[in-house]
């Protein structure tokens, strides 16, 4: 796969972001082995009004929009997903959908057998030779989805059923000039900015570790923000016992006769006889396995608790020592050989034991916090004086700063943006950071910014390098651009205010611990 084009990942991920509801066409994603649930964790993704969103399709939910970016031919990391937000976005479009279903059904609003019908038809999923196939429909509901047909169709329905109400409400939007020209002064109101972000972890090898008086002085004085970090993480204090992992799946179907099964047990023996032999477990596993999510990377389950398995499978692999092979395990996913790489006991740290650590941790993010500001204001003098960001602090790779190629910044660089609008609730490449904006628009020119910004968990110095105020002139011939988008952009936010108010009126809980949760990517 190509390299990453950072501009064509955030229009895609734009895209996905300001959908309100999912689509009611959608295929199979990465799914199998990795339905079964974490320890402790509920069943539930997110629960509205009763009705509980399960965590396993909200899986499926995400899989599938990972690999619908991938498709586009973006080498999308799981890293990059989540640095974007898409598991929050996924879990929230299913909540919106759940609470509009309901709405709807109150309503009296239902989609039809036909339309629901039209749908499978249309779906390249359920196809054979370019022709609905309900065999190939069962199937693809059997690998994939783990659904039934009947249950399948229902969800259907139910997206169906929330976007008929969806676009009830939006029927009536209606936008007068005066919001046109509005949309028209901003969007034609333009800058472009070159930024440099100064971050507590370029400076942190900066910050000599605290003394014995230091460190008791800070622990008086942050008592409580000790105290809230580590109930933040406590999880990882307090932790069941975990296996590093790897498997083999080797799938059977739900009515298997005793024959296939077998059959079946039999290619897993052959495959731990020859890993036995001296086969590697990892190659074994990438050219058998029948686990789409784990085959590539040789079977490798990362770190596993207890509770993520079923309990035969559990009890089988976490008996084993590190290095050893189970005997093939039957689920209802099929037949497992699993091998346990490595073994971590079970631990629970109480915060007497480790509130030196948090305190040490905490004291040098705050002092190198403090040098971050120090040198983000020497920048901002240096840049008054007459230098340019650019020349101050050019790129490792020209043209390509760290923070464009993903990759952790060791080290303040230039960014240059591309133009973005008035409109714009981010600074292209930056994200929020609404006191900048609001001076970037405020300038008349280029210049340099005043003041330096906290943006995150840093700062910023900007300076602005283009700027293009509203030209009246162009209105006219765009007047009817501006309309449509000024439409689409009110018909949003009418969606996404009667969402608001339902969830307002109703009860919404979801599961924090869900998005930790997703299938790998």
């Amino acid at each position: 796969m190509g390299s990453l084009d950072l501009r064509k990942v955030v229009s895609l991920l734009f895209i996905i972001a300001i959908a309100v509801v999912f689509t009611v066409q959608f295929g199979p994603g990465s799914n199998g082995f990795s339905d079964v649930n974490p320890a402790g964790a509920p069943a539930a993704a997110a629960v509205v009004n009763g009705k509980e969103i399960p965590i396993n399709e909200f899986r499926r939910e995400y899989a599938g929009q990972l690999q619908y970016l991938r498709q586009q031919g973006q080498p999308i990391t799981e890293a990059v997903a989540r640095q974007f937000g898409l598991p929050q976005t996924v879990l929230d479009r299913l909540v919106n959908t759940e609470l509009l279903a309901q709405a709807a059904a109150r309503q009296g609003l239902r989609a039809s057998d036909e339309e629901i019908l039209r749908i499978l038809q249309r779906s390249p999923d359920f196809q054979k030779d370019g022709q609905f196939d309900y065999a190939t429909y069962q199937q693809v509901l059997r690998d994939f989805f783990r659904q039934s047909p009947a249950d399948y169709e229902e969800d259907l329905r139910k997206r169906l059923s929330a976007q008929k109400l969806l676009g009830v409400v939006q029927a009536g939007v209606v936008v007068s000039d005066d919001e046109v020209r509005t949309r028209f002064a901003k969007e034609g109101n333009q800058a472009r900015v070159v930024f440099a972000r100064f971050l507590p972890s370029m400076y942190a090898d900066k910050v000599p570790a605290p003394t014995p008086a230091d460190l008791t002085a800070y622990k008086q004085a942050q008592e409580k923000a000790i105290k809230e970090y580590y109930e933040a993480n406590r999880f990882v204090y307090q932790q069941p016992e975990r296996v590093h992992a790897r498997q083999i799946l080797l799938k059977l179907a739900p009515d298997a006769t005793p024959e296939q099964k077998a059959q079946v047990l039999a290619r897993a023996q052959a495959l731990r006889q020859e890993i036995e032999g001296g086969k590697d477990f990892a190659e074994v596993a990438s050219t058998s396995s029948e686990d789409p999510g784990t085959k590539a990377s040789g079977g490798d389950l990362g770190w596993v608790e207890r509770g993520n398995w079923e309990p035969a499978l559990a009890n089988a692999a976490f008996a084993l020592e590190p290095g050893k092979l189970t005997q093939p395990v039957e689920t209802k996913y099929g037949i497992h050989l699993v091998k346990v790489e490595e073994k971590k006991p079970a631990q629970d740290k109480k915060l007497e034991e480790v509130q030196d650590e948090i305190a040490t941790t905490l004291y040098k993010k705050d002092k190198a916090k403090e040098l971050a500001r120090v040198e983000a204001d020497k920048a901002l003098a240096t840049v008054k004086g007459g230098q340019t960001l650019t020349a101050l602090f050019p790129p490792e790779k020209e043209g390509q700063p760290a923070l464009l190629r993903f990759e952790q910044e060791t080290r303040p660089e230039a960014v240059q943006t591309d133009t973005f609008n008035a409109a714009s609730p981010n600074v292209p490449n930056l994200g929020p950071a609404p006191e900048l904006l609001t001076a970037v628009f405020a300038t008349q020119g280029p210049s340099v910014l005043e003041q330096v910004y906290p943006v995150g968990e840093g700062f910023v110095v900007a300076q602005v390098t283009e700027r293009q105020l509203p030209d009246d002139a162009k209105f006219a011939e765009k007047r009817d651009e501006l309309r449509q988008q000024a439409q689409q952009a009110k018909q949003y936010e009418v969606a996404d205010s009667f969402i608001k108010a339902l969830k307002k009126s109703g009860k919404v809980e979801t599961n924090p611990a869900a998005l930790d949760q997703v299938a790998g990517g």
